[in-house]
C-alpha cells in the first residue's frame, strides 16, 4: 500500500511540475553546475575539467537576479532572457550575451566565439 501510494504521489508531483510553465523563463530558474565545455561544438576536455576543479555553479532567481560562484568566490548580477534563446546578464558591472537552451535538467551557453558550456540542474541533497 505504502509503496502504491508512493508512485502516485511521484506520479502527481511530476505532473505539477511538468504543468508549471516550461519556457526558458521559468526552466532557467535554480542553480545549476557546470559539467561540460565546448569549442566549436568539439569537447574540450581540459575546459571540462578546469570548469569542474573550480566548482564553476549559476544560480538564477525569479526576481532576474543571479550568482555566479566560482574558486569560493561568489559574484552577484543580474539577468534577462530575451526571446526564446538570448540570456543577457551582468556580472560585476560587465554584460554578456550568450545562446541559451534550456531544459529542465540542462542549460547550454554559448558566446560569440561559438564555445559552450553546459551545466547540470543542481540538485540539492
Amino acid at each position: 500500500m505504502n509503496a502504491k501510494l508512493s508512485i502516485v504521489s511521484s506520479i502527481c508531483v511530476v505532473l505539477f511540475l511538468s504543468a508549471c510553465g516550461s519556457g526558458p523563463q521559468s526552466l532557467i530558474v535554480g542553480k545549476w553546475e557546470v559539467a561540460s565545455a565546448s569549442v566549436g561544438g568539439t569537447d574540450a576536455p581540459s575546459a571540462t575539467e578546469s570548469a569542474k576543479a573550480i566548482k564553476m555553479t549559476a544560480e538564477f532567481r525569479r526576481d532576474g537576479t543571479a550568482t555566479m560562484t566560482m574558486f569560493g568566490q561568489t559574484l552577484h548580477g543580474t539577468y534577462k532572457l530575451n526571446g526564446e534563446n538570448e540570456l543577457e546578464w551582468t556580472m560585476s558591472g560587465i554584460t554578456r550575451k550568450s545562446k541559451v537552451n534550456v531544459t529542465a535538467t540542462e542549460l547550454d551557453l554559448t558566446d560569440d566565439a561559438n564555445r559552450t558550456i553546459t551545466y547540470n540542474y543542481y540538485l540539492y541533497e
